[in-house]
């Protein structure tokens, strides 16, 4: 398992472990990490799984596709260069140490 790193809106840090495959929002919903609503439950239309990528193996992450920057545009208050969107993000090996801070909406 992939373990990511999610800091909370109260700067809360939880750990949480994501199946190879399943989505990073997926695993922080499991993992109890406040402030990810998933009301589109990971369909890119919402953005409430909001994040920015803080640190870590950030080369692993793959490219944003144009769905996720509409959604983001859209749907976010604000977006920031390190902004994505966990529903659009699928745990690997590689991911393993990635931070994470909920900005959620």
């Amino acid at each position: 398992m992939t373990k990511i790193v999610f800091i909370e809106p109260d700067g809360t840090q939880k750990t949480v472990e994501a199946l190879e495959g399943a989505s990073l929002m997926l695993a922080a919903t499991m993992g109890g990490v406040e402030g990810i609503a998933a009301e589109c439950g990971g369909n890119c239309v919402c953005a409430t799984c909001h994040c920015l990528v803080l640190e870590g193996p950030v080369e692993s992450l793959s490219e944003m596709g144009e769905d996720e920057k509409d959604t983001l545009e859209f749907s976010a208050e604000k977006i920031f260069e390190n902004s994505r969107l966990t529903c659009q993000l699928e745990a690997c090996p590689e991911m393993d140490g990635l931070v994470f801070k909920v900005v959620g909406k």
